[in-house]
């Protein structure tokens, strides 16, 4: 369990979730298996929903992994593309294998430290989810702000990190660096003047940040 929540609120939570599809099921359990950290069942549908409010269109992702979130928001939207970045050269490989077997054709995967990719997308997004290294949030912000469409959503997940970002007696002593970072970006979002920020405690915690209008 995540610290987030009782154990009993998550367990439940995820009882009366719907039946995912085979293929998603099979990635669950693969990622279990290899301890491969993946978005929680109730962030995924928490994602579908947003995604589907929004009706999304353009999307970055930044943290592939196996590709299980990738395929979760493009089985969630109409139309559209998704770009998703990843740095591990392994993750890769696997993400492009379980997209190809899906038959999905409107994700592509950039392989890379998102440092350096981020400045050379010259493309503009309606949802942008951040899963990567936690203590580097802050320094992918401005990029995605500034590639986020008005009206559109930055999507951020681990932001309590196993509470420890909630509760000094939580926090591991290896750790303190991230939950810091952590707490300064959760901060820096919930009082950035072009964003309104809500912070969620489902999953690992999430942040649902959307971007003001400059006519609002």
């Amino acid at each position: 369990m995540s610290n987030i929540n009782k154990d009993y609120i998550e367990d439940y939570i995820r009882s009366v979730l719907p039946k995912r599809e085979s293929f998603l099921v099979q990635l669950e359990e693969f990622a279990q298996e290899n301890n491969i950290p993946i978005i929680h069942p109730e962030v995924a549908e928490f994602m579908r929903v947003i995604l589907k409010i929004k009706d999304s269109k353009n999307i970055l992702e930044i943290g592939t992994a196996i590709g299980y979130s990738s395929i979760v928001m493009s089985t969630s939207i109409k139309e559209g593309n998704i770009i998703t970045i990843e740095r591990q050269e392994n993750m890769v490989k696997l993400a492009n294998k379980n997209i190809e077997k899906t038959g999905i054709k409107n994700i592509e995967i950039k392989h890379g430290e998102a440092k350096d990719i981020l400045p050379k997308l010259n493309k503009k997004f309606d949802f942008i989810f951040i899963d990567a290294a936690k203590g580097k949030y802050m320094e992918f912000l401005p990029y995605c702000i500034n590639m986020l469409e008005d009206k559109g959503i930055i999507l951020s997940d681990n932001v309590l990190f196993k509470g420890m970002v909630a509760n000094d007696d939580l926090v591991v002593r290896r750790k303190k660096t991230i939950v810091t970072r952590m707490r300064e970006y959760l901060d820096h979002i919930s009082n950035h003047s072009e964003l309104t920020t809500s912070i969620i405690p489902i999953g690992d915690g999430v942040a649902l940040s959307y971007k003001e209008s400059e006519n609002k």
